[in-house]
C-alpha cells in the first residue's frame, strides 16, 4: 500500500470529530456543541445545517466529552436481575419512549441482596442524566439523596416523595380483582405464594395485605407461603400439595414466575383440573396456549414508557414538583383457572 493510499485509508476510518462537523457546516465548535445539547440560543436554521452535516458525517460525540460539557444523553435503568420477563417488558417501554429523544437508555442489573444501592451508585458515578430505578430494597433516604443529585423516577413502590416521581401499578385493585374471581369460582381454601416484601411500600406486600384481608373478610383463614425465587416456589408448591388433605384449590402467586412454577407442580402432581392457579403482570408466556395462565395485567410496556416520559419533563422541561402516577391493573382470566371441583 502506498502512503497516498493509506492516508485515504486512514481518512475513511478516522472518527469525524466535532472540529469535522464545525468545519463542513461553516459554524464555530461552540455552536455545534449548542446544538447537540439542544442549548438556548440556537437558531432554527443552523440547528438544521449542523444536524445535516451529523448526520452526513455520521458524528457520535463521546459519552464521556459530553458528560463534561454537562449532558451525556443517558439515562440509567436499575433492575432487581436479569431472567424476569415483566422487568424486560418495563424496559422495553422506557426505550420505546426513549426512542423519539436523543436520550440513550443504559440497563444496570443487581445481583444479589441489597445489590440495588451499589447499582445506583454506579449509576451516579458515571454521570447519568436521569435514572429510572425499581430499587425495591433500597432505604427511602438513600433514593432522596440520589434524586437531590440526579433526577429520579421509581417504579412499583407505593410512596409520595417529594424527591422524585413515582410510578405504580394499583396493586390492592388486581389482588382485589385475583380474589373476587377465585372467591366467585366457589374457591374457599386460597393460597398465597409469594416473595417476602423488602418494604412496607412494596408491590408484594399491597397484594398480600389484600390477599388477607379478603380472606378473612369471607371468615377463611389466610395460608401465605413465602419464597425467594422461582426453583423455591416449585419446592414450595410441591410440599404443599404433598402435606395431606385438604389440599388448596387454589393457588393466587405473587407474579407470573412463581405462578408458572407453581403450574410445573400441580401439573406433575396431577392436580392440573382440580386447583386453579392464578398469577400477577401478564408476562408475554402467560398467553401461550400450553400455559394459559390467569393472571392481572399491569401494563408493564406502558408502564416504562411514562416513567421514561416523566423523567424527559424533568430534563427538558425543567420541572421539578413530584408526580404520582397509578395505573389501573385488568384481569386476565384464562385456563389456569376454573370452578371449583366436586372433587374439592
Amino acid at each position: 500500500m502506498t502512503a497516498q493510499n493509506q492516508s485515504e485509508s486512514a481518512a475513511l476510518t478516522k472518527r469525524p470529530s466535532i472540529s469535522d462537523v464545525a468545519a463542513a457546516a461553516g459554524v464555530s465548535r461552540a455552536a455545534v456543541s449548542k446544538v447537540i445539547r439542544n442549548a438556548y440560543g440556537v437558531s432554527p436554521a443552523m440547528r438544521e445545517r449542523v444536524e445535516a452535516v451529523i448526520a452526513e458525517l455520521n458524528y457520535r460525540p463521546l459519552a464521556g466529552a459530553r458528560a463534561l460539557r454537562g449532558s451525556g444523553f443517558t439515562i440509567g435503568f436499575e433492575i432487581p436481575h436479569l431472567g424476569n420477563d415483566y422487568f424486560n417488558q418495563v424496559v422495553s417501554g422506557a426505550a420505546t419512549r426513549l426512542a423519539e429523544s436523543r436520550y440513550q437508555l443504559m440497563v444496570a442489573p443487581g445481583l444479589g441482596y441489597l445489590s440495588a444501592t451499589a447499582v445506583l451508585d454506579a449509576l451516579l458515578d458515571r454521570q447519568m442524566d436521569g435514572v429510572i430505578a425499581i430499587a425495591s430494597q433500597v432505604p427511602a433516604e438513600q433514593l432522596e439523596s440520589l434524586a437531590a443529585r440526579v433526577p429520579l423516577v421509581l417504579l412499583g413502590r407505593h410512596e409520595q416523595s417529594a424527591f422524585y416521581d413515582t410510578v405504580t401499578g394499583d396493586d390492592k385493585a388486581g389482588a382485589t380483582l385475583v380474589m373476587d374471581h377465585l372467591l366467585d369460582l366457589g374457591h374457599r381454601r386460597i393460597s398465597h405464594l409469594t416473595m417476602r416484601p423488602p418494604t412496607p411500600q412494596s408491590p408484594h406486600a399491597a397484594r398480600l395485605a389484600t390477599y388477607t384481608s379478603r380472606m378473612k373478610q369471607a371468615g377463611l383463614e389466610p395460608d401465605v407461603t413465602f419464597v425467594e425465587s422461582e426453583e423455591e416456589a416449585y419446592d414450595a408448591a410441591v410440599q404443599l400439595l404433598s402435606r395431606g388433605r385438604p389440599l388448596p384449590s387454589a393457588i393466587f402467586a405473587g407474579h407470573d414466575a412463581l405462578a408458572i412454577a407453581v403450574l410445573r407442580a400441580v401439573s406433575e402432581a396431577g392436580q392440573s383440573e382440580q386447583i386453579a392457579v392464578v398469577g400477577y403482570d401478564d408476562v408475554e408466556l402467560a398467553g401461550h396456549p400450553a400455559i394459559s395462565l390467569t393472571t392481572v395485567d399491569q401494563f408493564g410496556h406502558a408502564m416504562g414508557g411514562v416513567a421514561a416520559t416523566l423523567l424527559l419533563e424533568r430534563l427538558r422541561d425543567g420541572r421539578t414538583d413530584p408526580r404520582h402516577i397509578q395505573q389501573t391493573p385488568e384481569l386476565r382470566a384464562r385456563g389456569s383457572t376454573r370452578p371449583l371441583s366436586p372433587r374439592n
